[in-house]
């Protein structure tokens, strides 16, 4: 084999490696479309909870995506396998694969964390199926399924404070930090030392969302009705995030009432949209986030499907925050 076609192999190796078990596939228009559900809240034997399903219907009807996540408090009510299972239902019996992270609310039904994930894993077409821990990376490849050309990271924020002294919610742990830095790693060198566009879903905003969102010039669109309820400490994710320079945009739920984009350091820092009934502290309008990717485009487009089927607050990333 001569140097040239070695190299060639080489590099064909390198990307099938980077596709992993859990992936999805760009569209033969090159497009990859993401739901975000956020803060479902589903209580079981609770009517209200009917107006959640039927706003989780509506938006998949309309946006038709490639793939949905959720990223916490999907649950809120015992048994929990019964909220779990209607909170699902919209997304499983269209066939659609879909990615699940926990909330602080989760696991304080009737299951520990480890069994709410080992019972999703079993669930048709979820995609936390064959993630070894909490945290997983999901490949977005060609059409064709032989390269990865985006990655998306599920990540679990934890729940509350395990420190007696501090009071609040949880963080990204460091060992956590370290697996990302890791995959991140393994997926630039496969991907021949160039980062991967790159998006991550997981509950609790991490401190940096109150640094961006109250800088003085820093834009905002969206609503911000409350300070974003973060870890009291900061435990350096962003930073391992900026430092890999993989991450375009971040994608979190927890606070009911913000759902903003605000750029901080290159990565844009997202809220979903309220997805849930009235179940809730908060009663307030709900609906989705939708992402687009692009592929072979480092940014995407994103916006709010509201249950009343109206769309707002669509936004182009990077371009639209150029100065």
């Amino acid at each position: 084999m001569t140097k040239r076609l070695f190299c060639a192999a080489a590099l064909c190796m390198a990307g099938m490696l980077a596709v992993s078990a859990q992936s999805v596939r760009f569209n033969n228009e090159g497009k990859l479309k993401i739901v975000q559900f956020t803060d479902i809240h589903w209580r079981a034997g609770d009517p209200a909870t009917a107006d959640a399903a039927a706003n989780m219907n509506r938006v998949l009807d309309e946006e038709k995506p490639d793939l949905v996540v959720y990223t916490g408090d999907v649950t809120t009510a015992k048994p929990a396998t019964e909220g779990l299972d209607k909170a699902l239902e919209p997304v499983i019996s269209r066939g659609l694969p879909y990615a699940i992270t926990f909330g602080n609310h989760d696991d304080e039904q009737d299951l520990t964390r480890p069994q709410l994930y080992d019972y999703v894993k079993k669930k048709q077409g979820c995609l936390d199926a064959k993630a070894e821990g909490t945290d997983f990376a999901i490949s977005v490849t060609s059409a064709d399924g032989k390269q990865a050309k985006a990655v998306i990271y599920v990540m679990d924020s934890n729940a509350y404070s395990t420190i007696d002294s501090l009071k609040g919610y949880g963080w990204f742990r460091r060992d956590q930090i370290d697996w990302y830095a890791r995959k991140s790693a393994e997926l630039t060198a496969a991907n021949g030392g160039k980062p991967l566009p790159a998006l991550a879903f997981f509950h609790i905003p991490f401190p940096e969302y109150n640094e961006a969102s109250t800088a003085i010039g820093n834009p905002l669109v969206g609503q911000r009705g409350e300070q974003a309820c973060s870890p009291a400490i900061n435990s350096g994710m962003f930073a391992a995030m900026l430092e890999a320079g993989d991450v375009m945009g971040t994608f979190v739920g927890h606070d009911h009432v913000n759902n903003y984009v605000t750029p901080w350091h290159g990565i844009l820092l997202c809220y979903g949209q309220f997805t849930g009934g009235k179940t809730t502290y908060t009663d307030g309008k709900r609906g989705a986030r939708v992402i687009e990717l692009t592929e072979g485009r480092r940014g995407f487009r994103t916006w709010i499907r509201m249950s009343d089927g109206t769309v707002k607050n669509e936004v182009l990333w990077p371009e639209d925050f150029k100065n």
